[in-house]
């Protein structure tokens, strides 16, 4: 074997790191159902066998893509900064996973269960203590509510369906938002 025909050695943490971003980006984009193994290998440039061999499947790798995107703060929807940087970081790409999942069900329980655990602790425990914190007597119930409602309109917006919110800009929309979102005075 001369030195040219040389196997090129792999690196198995480039490998896993590019699975993963090609899965969050593909999971982002198609929703979970409708990305395969093979469309995330593809984009990764790796063979899609090695999803099972880095991951244990494709619900795991799913997990991990939520687990990656964790940021340093919750998102706490009655903070105005926070709930900016949600609205724009959702315009630029789109309603993630975790969004997704509170209104599509996913086909994998593995992959619906990770997705409403990481909306639970990302989204809801947060903003569900601020609410107790305020004196809120029904916070648990108020916080999916306001929830279910942010989530709405980011969705509406995102697909079109209504079209003075998909024409909004997030400086118009930001403080319709905040107040539609207010605790009662």
């Amino acid at each position: 074997m001369t030195k040219d025909a040389t196997p090129r050695r792999r690196d198995a943490s480039a490998s896993r790191d590019r699975l993963l971003d090609a899965a969050r980006e593909l999971f982002a984009d198609r929703g979970y159902d409708r990305t395969t193994a093979r469309d995330i290998g593809e984009r990764a440039g790796v063979d899609p066998a090695m999803i099972a061999r880095y991951f244990g499947g494709k619900a795991q790798l799913f997990i991990a893509t939520l687990h990656a995107q964790d940021g340093p703060h919750p998102a706490d929807l009655l903070d105005p900064d926070r709930l900016a940087s949600l609205l724009e970081r959702i315009g630029r790409h789109g309603p993630g996973p975790v969004f997704q999942a509170a209104v599509r069900p996913y086909g994998d329980p593995d992959a619906q269960d990770a997705a409403r655990v990481e909306l639970e602790r990302r989204v809801v425990a947060p903003l569900r203590q601020r609410l107790e914190n305020d004196g809120d007597p029904r916070p648990e119930l108020r916080a999916e509510l306001l929830i279910a409602a942010f989530i709405g309109v980011v969705l509406a917006r995102s697909t079109g369906t209504f079209a003075h919110l998909a024409g909004a800009s997030n400086d118009e929309l930001l403080p319709l938002l905040q107040e539609l979102l207010a605790p009662p005075s």
